[in-house]
């Protein structure tokens, strides 16, 4: 049984899961599926073919599932995936996708969206991301596990933000950002490793350095940048394999690079 507030509207053909908690004045569309133990707090919207995974909250006066801001946008029925106990605070939107973009918005599990944030049309946000109050992925983004994106931050259109990677407050994000990277500055600049996070998470020393010594290959060698991503081959660290993949990996954005 869930617990649906009397003045909550749930659409014909909506599907409510087990023990949900549906609070007061909150609208959920007729192609809705709310997995076990969803909670919608108060004034929450959820609309469109929209699938929200078990245990997850969403705050009050979040947006969820509303068509794309995209004049392209014809009407087509797209889709927005949300995983498992994710946590969408208030005020946040989430829109479906498009069918230029592959059709579907996914968010992962695990995440944390605070308040007044933006998940544009078929963005695809991996697990464990946390994105801070007010920041936006514009449309197209990719946003790999364990991301941060800083408070009033902005991802630009296509861009993406490899695995483990930070970005500060107050940060413009035009270009792709490799994993473990961390980007600071007004129009973002990548200035070193997210070490903080490396180390939060458990990885050895000898793999923080492998990637510290790859990242003054990639700020301080001779050569273009892909030059110094080629001189990077020969090594025995996952973690440097993983920014290798991700430099050589098809991508619609040039790369923020390290100054010298």
């Amino acid at each position: 049984m869930s617990n649906i507030h009397p003045s909550a509207i749930i659409e014909e053909g909506a599907q409510i899961g087990a023990d949900c908690k549906i609070g007061p004045f909150c609208f959920v569309g007729p192609q809705v599926r709310l997995g076990d133990r969803v909670e919608l707090k108060s004034h929450v919207v959820v609309t469109g073919d929209t699938s929200i995974g078990e245990d997850s909250v969403v705050f009050n006066f979040s947006v969820i599932g509303e068509i794309p801001q995209d004049l392209k946008f014809g009407g087509e029925n797209t889709k927005l995936e949300i995983g498992k106990r994710n946590r969408i605070r208030e005020h946040v939107t989430v829109n479906t996708g498009t069918d230029g973009g592959g059709g579907v918005t996914r968010i992962g599990d695990d995440c944390l969206l605070m308040a007044g944030v933006h998940v544009a049309h078929d963005v695809q946000i991996g697990d464990r991301v946390i994105m801070v109050n007010h920041s936006g992925a514009a449309g197209h983004c990719i946003v790999e596990d364990d991301a941060i994106i800083g408070g009033i931050s902005g991802l630009h259109q296509f861009v993406r933000v490899g695995r483990g990677a930070i970005i500060g407050a107050l940060t413009m994000v035009p270009k792709d950002v490799i994993p473990y990277g961390l980007v600071q500055a007004q129009r973002g600049e990548l200035d070193g490793l997210n070490l903080v996070g490396l180390k939060r998470r458990g990885v050895s020393r000898d793999d923080i350095s492998a990637l510290r010594s790859a990242f003054r290959e990639l700020s301080e060698g001779e050569g273009t940048f892909m030059d110094r991503v080629n001189r990077l081959e020969d090594t025995d660290s996952d973690y440097v394999r993983e920014i290798l993949e991700f430099v050589t990996g098809a991508s619609d954005r040039s790369f923020l690079t390290p100054g010298k």
